[in-house]
């Protein structure tokens, strides 16, 4: 049944609850700036992993579409392309895809693509088991297997574990720069951070333009590629350099082409390997999921009372919203695009216009899902240089490990109780560590069927973290006379 239009106006009270309909010119306005503000990120993931930017696109828009409707249109968030997934899909790629994946002169790779959906399609599956779980025996029940000093300290080495492939992106070395010209790369690199960061921090509180720090940065790293060469005019030459961008991809690209869809490759003997190794990261994307479920409640609860209207609790249907999300991942997964999660910048951007509609987000939906038959946008975002990539990649990546910091310090984790360190320290040194020493950031335990390869440095932290704190739980320090330290004064 339609929502009708409502009056959104009591007194000077401004705005739309889910369930509103705004007016078409409102709703299509509001829907483009939800695009616009997911937008960059999202891409720079399918850049990053070499994922087609036009099926991300497509996705993003329909994977919305569905969890809304998933959800009885009661959760209002858009979803575009989770960073926690990057580092485990690259390893992935690299060690199943790596003929077409390293490959400097390639913004696409359909094999690595094809093998890395089984591993997104793991990752919904688990995400609405845990839905249904929580919807059955509760919250407090998980908190206990996944406590925040795992869920945390996991998404810290999410962030630092890909530092390597930041720098090696700034610098050149990931696209083989030579060293005389790696310098150029660096320069690029670094503006590109800088802009960045200043568009970050003294943009905030500036309507749509405060939501999008990653788009100007990219704008500004991109036009100062141009006189530092990283950006040819002209023909592009018979041999390509891996390491220059050719603006004649762009006059040549089709204005309108079919995204190339894929489908997954679970006929591919590593294919459990993949499913354990992608689907594992959801333990650092449920608690950020959550988080953002409840910032959206506070929010919408606000614009309720205001209205004089009845609140809408959405904090209370945890488990449904992480069906919701596992619903977008099967969607990212069964078509080729990336692992998903919801935008804690949209969140922000409904905040800012108090506009929680859903039938905007559906709007929104249905542009992204467009957008992606834009064939000159996908040739457009391939010419963006390396480097460009480095410097956003070096804020955003150590932005994800301090929101595992952050995640800690609200949630009051007692870093003073030796389990708490024990479990914390082993995570970091495994997962950092083993990511960025060891070949691939493998470790070299197969397991067959599961690991033939190795085990993957993020994964088995995740694994040993969990088996840590299960003992813990199992054998409480309580039980041999204990005490546990206290904690600092918050």
């Amino acid at each position: 049944m339609a929502v009708k239009a409502v009056p959104t106006e009591t007194g000077k009270v401004l705005g739309y609850l889910p369930e509103d309909r705004p007016p078409v010119g409102a709703m299509l306005s509001l829907g483009f700036q939800q695009v616009l503000t997911m937008f960059p990120a999202t891409v720079l993931v399918a850049l990053l992993t070499k994922f087609d930017v036009g099926v991300t696109l497509f996705t993003s828009g329909l994977g919305t579409i569905i969890a809304l409707l998933v959800t009885k249109r009661r959760i209002p968030l858009y979803y575009g392309s989770s960073f926690s997934y990057i580092a485990v899909i690259i390893t992935v790629m690299a060690t199943y895809a790596g003929g077409c994946f390293n490959d400097p002169t390639t913004t696409y790779c359909a094999e690595g693509v094809r093998i890395a959906q089984v591993g997104i399609i793991g990752t919904a599956v688990i995400e609405v088991l845990i839905g249904l779980l929580i919807m059955a025996v509760g919250k407090a029940a998980l908190d206990k297997i996944l406590p925040p000093i795992i869920t945390g300290t996991v998404a810290i080495v999410i962030g630092v574990a890909l530092s390597g492939a930041a720098l090696s992106q700034a610098g050149g070395t990931a696209v083989g720069a030579p060293a005389d010209f790696q310098w150029r790369f660096w320069a690029v690199g670094g503006i590109t951070l800088l802009a960045t960061i200043v568009f970050s921090v003294y943009l905030q509180g500036r309507g749509l333009l405060g939501m999008l720090p990653i788009l100007l940065g990219a704008i500004v790293g991109y036009v100062v590629a141009l006189p530092f060469g990283l950006i040819q005019f002209g023909a592009a030459p018979a041999e390509r350099l891996g390491y220059i961008k050719y603006f004649a991809d762009v006059t040549s690209a089709p204005l309108f082409r079919v995204p190339p869809i894929t489908f997954p490759d679970f006929a591919n003997p590593n294919a459990w390997a993949v499913i354990f190794s992608i689907a594992l990261i959801c333990i650092a994307t449920i608690p950020e999921s959550t988080a953002h479920l409840y910032q959206m409640s506070l929010y919408i609860d606000q614009l309720a009372k205001d209205l004089g209207r009845k609140p809408k609790e959405i904090k209370n249907l945890i488990g449904l919203n992480l069906v919701g999300d596992g619903s977008q991942d099967f969607v990212a997964g069964l078509f080729g695009g990336a692992a998903g999660t919801n935008y804690g910048e949209n969140n922000s951007l409904m905040a800012i216009t108090r506009n929680y509609s859903v039938p905007v987000l559906m709007t929104a939906g249905v542009i992204a899902i467009l957008l992606a038959f834009i064939g000159i946008l996908a040739a457009l975002v391939g010419t963006v240089p390396i480097a460009v990539v480095g410097g956003l990649s070096i804020y955003l990546f150590g932005v994800i490990g301090m929101q595992g910091v952050a995640l800690l310090q609200s949630e009051r984790v007692n870093l003073f109780e030796p389990r708490n360190l024990a479990i914390g320290a082993v995570i970091l040194v495994l997962g950092i560590g083993g990511n960025l020493a060891l070949p691939n950031g493998l470790f070299p335990f197969k397991v067959p069927v599961l690991f033939p390869n190795g085990i993957p440095a993020i994964v088995l932290s995740a694994i040993v973290g969990i088996l840590l704190n299960l003992l813990f739980v199992i054998l409480p320090p309580s039980k041999f006379g204990v005490k546990e330290r206290s904690n600092l004064d918050f």
